[in-house]
C-alpha cells in the first residue's frame, strides 16, 4: 500500500490525538498505532494532570516547584511556557468532554503530590489518563478527516538516507517524508507519505525487567529518529516510580499512584517505622528521585524486596471514593487497604529525556515534530516533576499543531520515494532467540543502569549490550519483518542511548545517581 496525506502521527496517546484533532481541519490525517487505538501509556495515567487553577497557587510556584524538581537542567524558558500555557489546554479538554473530580461546592477537589507547594493536581478517581483517552477518541472518531489504522507497526522514517543521500548528526537539512509501516497481517511493508509527521510513541520503560508503563513502550519513536541521524538527549534520567505494587508474577508492575502519598498515606519499613525523616524533609512527598533511592537504600539495609506504603490511618470512605482502582486491584491481590499496608518498589516508570525539540515541538529533522514523552522539550530537566507529563503533552501538541498547519501550506509531494526493499528477506521461525535477547537486554538494564550506577555497572553493561545488537542486526537484516524484532531493535538502541549518556554524565544530578560521582549540591557545598 502506498498512501499520501498531509499530517501523519504516530501513536495514539493524547500527545497524537490532540495533535491530530486541531490539525484535521487543514488537511488529511492519518493515526497509525501499533495496538489498538485505546492501548496507550496515556490509559494508564492514574495521578493527573497538574495545572495553576486557583489561588493561592499561581504559575511562580508551579514554575518554581517544576525547576527545583529538575534539579538545574531545565529549560526555564520552556518552564515557563508549559506552565503559563496550562490553564487554557485544561480548559480545551473540558471543552471536548473530559471530566475532572470536583468538590460539592463546584469546584475542581484537587490533589497535592511530590514535589508540588499547593493541590493543584486536577484527577478523575484514579484513572485520569482514561479519562482524557476515552474523551479524545470519541471526538477522533467523529472528525471526517482523521483515519486511524491499529495494530500498524511503524519500522522507520523515510529520509533522504532512502534516496541513496549519504546524511550524519552534523547534517542539518535532513528531511522527513513520512514512515514505512509494517502491517502485520500481511507481514507487508507500507509506504505512508506525509508532509508533515509527528512522532507521539511514548516511553521505553520496557528496557527494563520491572516497569509501570504499559507493553507498547518499547521505546520505538527515539529509536527511529536516532536511526534517522536527528538529536536525542538527556536519556540517562530515568524516572522510577518509587511506589509499584510488589508483584514479580505481574508484568507491567501495577502503578499505586503518587497521589495516594498526597492524600495523607506513609511509607514505611518492615518494622512499622516511617523511614522517609532520614532522607528529606518533605517526607514521603519528597520529589520522585529521592524517594526512590531512599526506598532502595532502605531495602539493601534490610534485604527485603520491598518496603512498604501504608493507608490504614486515612478515612476510609474518603480512601475508596478516590482511589477505587487502586483499591480493587489490591484486594484482588488479598490486600485490604483500608487495614493492610501496601507491599510496593520502584519501577521504571518515565524517560526525561528523547528526541530533541524546540517550543514548537520541532525535532532537528525538517517536517517532523514530537510530543509526550518521547520528546525531550526541556520542561523535565533531570527529574519530572509528578502529573507534569499530560500536561506537557497537551502544552506542545498544541504548539506543534500550530507551526505544522503553517509549515504543510508550503510542503508538497515533490520526491520519487522507493518502496521498503524487502528482497531475499525469510521468515524467521526462531522466536526464542527474539525473546531470549529481550529478557537479556531488560536483566542487563536493570542490573546495571537502574536506580544507582557506576562506571563499572554500565561499562559492563555496554559491552554486553554490544554483542546483543550485532547478534539482533544480523537477524534482522535477513527475515521478514516482525513487532517483535522491531521491538527488540528499538530497545537495544534506547539502551545504548541511555548507557551512551550516562557515561558520558560526570555527576550525579536528579535521576542519574553514579557511586563514582557526588551529588551536585554536594560538590557545591565541599
Amino acid at each position: 500500500m502506498r498512501k499520501y496525506v498531509d499530517f501523519l502521527v504516530i501513536g495514539s496517546g493524547i500527545a497524537g490525538l490532540s495533535f491530530a484533532l486541531k490539525v484535521a481541519k487543514y488537511g488529511k490525517v492519518c493515526i497509525i498505532t501499533k495496538s489498538t487505538a485505546g492501548d496507550t501509556a496515556t490509559s494508564f495515567a492514574q495521578g493527573g494532570i497538574a495545572a495553576v487553577m486557583y489561588t493561592p497557587d499561581s504559575y511562580e510556584k508551579h514554575i518554581q516547584d517544576t525547576l527545583i524538581a529538575g534539579d538545574g537542567i531545565c529549560d526555564e524558558k520552556i518552564v515557563r511556557i508549559t506552565i503559563t500555557e496550562s490553564t487554557e489546554r485544561i480548559k480545551e479538554l473540558i471543552r471536548w468532554g473530559a471530566k475532572f473530580d470536583r468538590t460539592k461546592s463546584g469546584q475542581f477537589d484537587l490533589g497535592k503530590e511530590g514535589g508540588h507547594s499547593e493541590f493543584r493536581v486536577l484527577h478523575h478517581k484514579d484513572s485520569t489518563g482514561k479519562e482524557i483517552e476515552t474523551t479524545l477518541l470519541e471526538q477522533i472518531r467523529k472528525h471526517p478527516n482523521i483515519e486511524i489504522l491499529e495494530e500498524y507497526f511503524a519500522i522507520d522514517l523515510i529520509t533522504q538516507h532512502h534516496l541513496g543521500v549519504e546524511v550524519n548528526r552534523r547534517t542539518k537539512d535532513i528531511t522527513c517524508y513520512g514512515a514505512y509501516v509494517l502491517n502485520p497481517r500481511s507481514y507487508l511493508v507500507d509506504t505512508i507519505l506525509s508532509k508533515v509527521t509527528l512522532i507521539a510513541t511514548g516511553g521505553s520503560g520496557h528496557v527494563y525487567s520491572t516497569t509501570t508503563n504499559p507493553t507498547i513502550s518499547t521505546g520505538d519513536g527515539i529509536a527511529m529518529v536516532y536511526r534517522a541521524k536527528g538529536a536525542v538527549e538527556n536519556m540517562e534520567f530515568i524516572q522510577f516510580h518509587p511506589t509499584a505494587l510488589y508483584n514479580p508474577e505481574e508484568r507491567p508492575s501495577f502503578l499505586i499512584s503518587e497521589a495516594l502519598r498526597g492524600f495523607g498515606a506513609k511509607l514505611k519499613d518492615h518494622s512499622g517505622k516511617e523511614f522517609m525523616q532520614k532522607y528529606d524533609p518533605r517526607l514521603s512527598l519528597a520529589p520522585r528521585d529521592i524517594v526512590a533511592r531512599a526506598i532502595d537504600n532502605e531495602m539493601k539495609i534490610s534485604g527485603e524486596d520491598y518496603v512498604y506504603l501504608d493507608c490504614t490511618q486515612l478515612n476510609k470512605n474518603a480512601l475508596l471514593d478516590h482511589f477505587p482502582g487502586i483499591y480493587a486491584k489490591c484486594l484482588s491481590e488479598g490486600i485490604d487497604i483500608t487495614r493492610d499496608m501496601i507491599p510496593v518498589v520502584p519501577a521504571a516508570h518515565y524517560l526525561c529525556g528523547g528526541i530533541k525539540v524546540d517550543e514548537f515541538a520541532r525535532s532537528s529533522i525538517r517536517n517532523l515534530y514530537a510530543t509526550g514523552e518521547c520528546s525531550c522539550t526541556g520542561l523535565h530537566g533531570a527529574n519530572r516533576l509528578a502529573s507534569n507529563s499530560l500536561l506537557e503533552a497537551t502544552v506542545f501538541s498544541h504548539r506543534a499543531s500550530q507551526d505544522a498547519i503553517e509549515a504543510v501550506k508550503n510542503i508538497d509531494f515533490c520526491v520519487e520515494i522507493p518502496d521498503w526493499d524487502a528482497e531475499g528477506m525469510v521468515f524467521n521461525e526462531e522466536m526464542v532467540l527474539i525473546t531470549q535477547s529481550l529478557k537479556e537486554v531488560q536483566s542487563i538494564m536493570t542490573s546495571y543502569v537502574g536506580i544507582v550506577r557506576s562506571n563499572l555497572r554500565l561499562k559492563r553493561a555496554f559491552d554486553r549490550l554490544a554483542i546483543l545488537y550485532n547478534e539482533t542486526e544480523q537477524l534482522y537484516n535477513k527475515s521478514i519483518l516482525t513487532p517483535r524484532i522491531c521491538e527488540l531493535r528499538n530497545l537495544i538502541n534506547i539502551g545504548y542511548l541511555i548507557i551512551k549518556m550516562a557515561l558520558n554524565r560526570k555527576e550525579s544530578r536528579g535521576l542519574h545517581f553514579s557511586i563514582d560521582y557526588p551529588r551536585v549540591q554536594d560538590k557545591k557545598n565541599n
